[in-house]
């Protein structure tokens, strides 16, 4: 089993390594500050017209190319080497994945691909395929 689509849009660089924490009666409570929430929110009505009819079973690689606006200096295609790092790009994304049913866990992803570029067209690019 096979999925692969292309999101336009702007690609959100706030992280799931951006939630807050506070102290609440001598307890920490941990939170999302807004901006997490609208990238979380904006990954998750895009991704939401992809879901798969049927969650993925078993073994998963994913491949995800994220692709920045590029300014300036940036040429399209070009790797970009400044943050967000792509392991804190990625786990936002799993989490949005597995809430909406790609799949039951995303500890099945057992294989991951992900890549940073500027690019003329910004967006991501994710396939998820069945080991």
């Amino acid at each position: 089993m096979v999925t692969e689509f292309y999101m336009p849009m702007a690609p959100p660089t706030c992280t799931h390594q951006m939630k807050q924490a506070r102290v609440v009666n001598g307890k920490p409570m941990f939170y999302e500050p807004q901006e997490v929430k609208a990238a979380r929110q904006k990954l998750s009505a895009c991704l939401g017209r992809h879901k798969p009819e049927k969650a993925f079973g078993g073994a998963v690689r994913l491949t995800t190319w994220w692709c920045f606006p590029a300014k300036g200096r940036h040429k399209d295609g070009e790797y970009r080497t400044s943050r967000p790092d792509t392991d804190n790009l990625v786990k936002m994304l799993k989490d949005v994945m597995t809430e909406l049913g790609f799949w039951k866990d995303d500890a099945q992803v057992a294989s991951e691909v992900t890549e940073k570029y500027w690019a003329d067209i910004p967006g991501i690019y994710v396939k998820v395929e069945s080991l």
